[in-house]
């Protein structure tokens, strides 16, 4: 075998990482536009970030039956479709920009291919970035490999979109095609990648359906006491960062309202993916930093963004959107990590559908808070965000302190 091939084999997992990153692009593109169905098409903000939610209710079931389902059935055969209902996601929000009932079913559909991307292709992706399909990758590259790509498509969606809103043309159809696209693309390269789960034994097979929808892993102590506190912090810091925030300052930036969305996700979400590079250095298997690390940085950015409601100021805002996408970036990869150390091999897509589902609660944080600004203030309600994230904090560092027992073989996951 040439040193060339070899080389390629051991790039198995970049096909599944592109098809991530273009299905995450369809998951996110729709952000910036809150901010043009806002204005254009003149949906209140309880519709708009009711829009931005509905997404959720198409990922949480297809990560709880996808997950576990690829458990028995392979990765590849639950993978494969995703970019599909990506495609028809974008194509039915093309079709649907003056009806609210319209974008739900799109957003529906994007949320669908979301989960299936997340707890099935997450799960494959980490499988070929270890033994034997690249023993040489470093431990715990898996994860970090899944919740950059994850990143980058979350980011680079929106900032495309939200630039061809503002300055292209079609801005309410064209963004979609541009995914549509590149989801294709990805998904001609997916279709290469073997399969990794190849030896699941008969009887996991012939199990009843409902054998599939039991994750064991999920009993485990340091999940409850970790992962769960942490969980709804991952996307309720990104969607403050990059649909409360914009929607606060639409007026204040009028000359070109959805640009400026784009800008803050792109603020927020690369800074998520670069801080997401230091997670193998900050996290160590058996202790919290990675997830106390995270918490440190929500506590930080949540007076900026209670600071940045109350003064609308251009630079804060920007601040607290790169504050918030630290803290989202360092929670994703801590989750991650964690998961992947506390999982079997038969239940790891099965345990990321359950941190997945938990984390994308978060998306109902600005639908929770457009409500609840009939009696409370943004900057209180941030205030009130900032205690309850030193709550959460302080039940990690207590459940942090007592051992656990680590499976043989993998305490070095994420050293």
């Amino acid at each position: 075998m040439t040193g060339a091939s070899s080389n390629n084999e051991h790039r198995l997992w970049l096909p599944v990482a592109v098809s991530l990153f273009a299905v995450a692009w369809g998951g996110n593109e729709f952000t910036p536009l809150l901010t043009m169905y806002r204005l254009d098409q003149g949906f209140s903000d309880v519709v708009v970030d009711t829009l931005l939610f509905a997404y959720v209710l198409g990922i949480i079931p297809a990560l709880l039956l996808g997950g576990p389902l690829s458990d028995r059935l392979g990765r590849r055969a639950l993978m494969v479709p995703a970019p599909l209902v990506a495609i028809a996601g974008s194509a039915v929000l093309a079709a649907g920009s003056d009806h609210a009932a319209v974008l739900i079913g799109g957003r529906l559909l994007s949320g669908v291919s979301l989960g299936l991307a997340m707890a099935v292709g997450g799960s494959w992706l980490t499988e070929l970035s270890r033994a034997p399909f690249e023993p040489g990758a470093a431990p715990g590259a898996g994860p970090r490999r899944v919740a950059m790509s994850l990143t980058a498509g979350f980011g680079v969606g929106a900032g495309v979109a939200g630039v061809l809103a503002e300055w292209g043309p079609w801005p309410s159809g064209f963004p979609y095609l541009i995914h549509i696209a590149v989801t294709v693309a990805g998904f001609m390269w997916l279709l290469g990648v073997p399969e990794t789960r190849v030896d699941i034994p008969a009887e996991k097979r012939a199990a009843p359906l409902r054998e599939d929808l039991r994750i064991p892993s999920v009993a485990h102590r340091r999940f409850w006491l970790v992962v769960v506190p942490l969980a709804p912090w991952v996307f309720g810091a990104a969607a403050s960062a990059y649909a409360i925030l914009p929607a606060l300052m639409s007026e204040r930036v009028a000359c070109a309202p959805i640009a400026f969305s784009a800008l803050l996700c792109l603020i927020a979400l690369g800074c998520g993916f670069g801080i997401q590079a230091l997670g193998r250095r900050i996290d160590r298997p058996g202790s919290a930093r990675s997830s106390i690390t995270a918490f440190g940085l929500l506590i930080v950015a949540l007076p900026l963004a209670a600071w940045a409601a109350s003064s609308l100021s251009i630079p804060v805002v920007i601040l607290a959107a790169a504050v918030l996408g630290m803290g989202y970036g360092m929670a994703l990869v801590s989750g991650l990590l964690e998961v992947q150390r506390i999982a079997t091999p038969d239940d790891l897509a099965g345990l990321n559908a359950v941190f997945y589902s938990l984390s994308y609660l978060g998306f109902a944080v600005p639908v929770t808070m457009a409500v609840a600004s009939s009696w409370l203030s943004y900057p209180v309600m941030f205030l009130v965000g900032m205690t309850l994230a030193v709550m959460c904090l302080a039940l990690v560092l207590l459940g942090s302190r007592r051992p656990r027992a680590v499976k043989a073989g993998r305490e070095g996951v994420s050293g």
